[in-house]
């Protein structure tokens, strides 16, 4: 395992292994009427992905748990978010948030807010803590709050933003995409829904360039030693190129935030000692979207399952034993799944992959 060549002949064998094997339409567990990849203990949740203890939503990812309900199209919500519409990063309780970020703490009816913390009747507020009906971060009164809250929206829909791209937001929308601080490619978004440049800019997101560099690289890719045990001490004063970084036209070959080379420090080294790991060919940004690209995409495919009776469609995996609702013939049932029709997997549903494993 010491071996770079070696590791990679061992991470071929084990997907040839993988290929050989079948898989659950879903991973859920505990789950009731849901849809989407990796759900736990919840019930009637639609397109959801990576999400525990959800109950009624739909079109939500990375939900923490802790009693998510009636939520929508919404992200990173926890601990007892309830009613949470195109928001962001909603829990401790917080309800009836609309169209926010980082709204936590036991915040009710907030609209249009950024980083607010104990607070209700917010609309375009940032900051706020322990406040209620504001407006722009401004004091009004309860009826001050109800009576100019409607003339706003109706604002908002009479004279609503146009963008760059001529895409109108009406109340209801969330911030358009090109007042966001961060370009596409500095968030999150990319690592899940992978955008090239041009992508990115024909869709009107925003796009950084990479920094201009001012070190050089003392160490090419093909150069570092194949075993562990060839790498001194002097490995730590060593510039690295990235592998995806090409020397020779001094461009990446990837559209994963490539830093183009790394160093190793100390204690890096030796824990690939320590555990008999070969150096690294990528840089820390390059490694992290290999380690992304091991999930399975935030997306749904409708497929049928693959258990044609006695074996899979594609002949590989043979049934260990009889499958009583279809017999010798092909199961009927279909679903949605993460996996993509062109993928190798052999996917089965819930109750012939309970079948066979169970």
């Amino acid at each position: 395992m010491g071996s770079f060549n070696n590791l990679l002949k061992f991470k071929e064998k084990v997907n040839e292994l993988y290929l050989k094997n079948i898989y659950k339409f879903c991973d859920s567990s505990k789950c009731v009427n849901v849809s989407g990849d990796v759900v736990r203990n919840s019930r009637n949740a639609k397109y959801c992905f990576y999400a525990y203890d959800v109950e009624d939503s739909k079109y939500l990812a990375l939900i923490a748990n802790g009693g998510t309900k009636d939520c929508y199209d919404s992200t990173h919500t926890y601990k007892g978010a309830e009613r949470v519409y195109e928001s962001s990063s909603v829990g401790d309780g917080a309800k009836n948030i609309f169209f926010s970020l980082t709204i936590i703490f036991s915040n009710y009816d907030i609209y249009y807010s950024f980083n607010c913390n104990n607070c209700s009747n917010l609309f375009g507020c940032v900051d706020l803590k322990h406040k209620q009906y504001c407006i722009l971060n401004k004091q009004y009164t309860k009826e001050e709050y109800e009576e100019l809250v409607p003339k706003i929206i109706k604002h908002m829909n009479d004279m609503p933003y146009v963008d760059k791209k001529g895409r109108i937001y009406k109340y209801g929308e969330f911030f358009p995409v090109e007042l966001s601080p961060f370009a596409y490619n500095e968030t999150v978004a990319q690592e899940y829904f992978s955008l090239t440049k041009e992508q990115a800019i024909q869709q009107g997101y925003n796009w950084k360039d990479p920094e201009t560099k001012n070190y050089r690289i003392t160490l090419p890719t093909e150069q570092i030693p194949d075993h562990i045990r060839d790498i001194d001490d002097s490995i730590i004063d060593q510039v690295i190129q990235c592998s995806h970084y090409d020397l020779n036209t001094q461009q990446t070959t990837c559209n994963e935030q490539c830093s183009t080379a790394f160093k190793i420090v100390h204690q890096e080294l030796e824990f690939y000692r320590k555990m008999n790991l070969p150096l690294p060919r990528l840089c820390p940004n390059c490694r992290h979207y290999q380690r992304i690209k091991q999930r399975n995409p935030l997306k749904l495919w409708h497929r049928q399952c693959q258990c044609a009776g006695k074996q899979s469609d594609n002949k590989i995996y043979t049934n260990t034993i009889n499958h009583n609702h279809h017999g010798t013939e092909h199961c009927s049932n279909e679903f949605e799944t993460t996996y993509a029709p062109e993928r190798e997997e052999i996917v089965y549903c819930e109750r012939c992959y309970r079948e066979e494993v169970v």
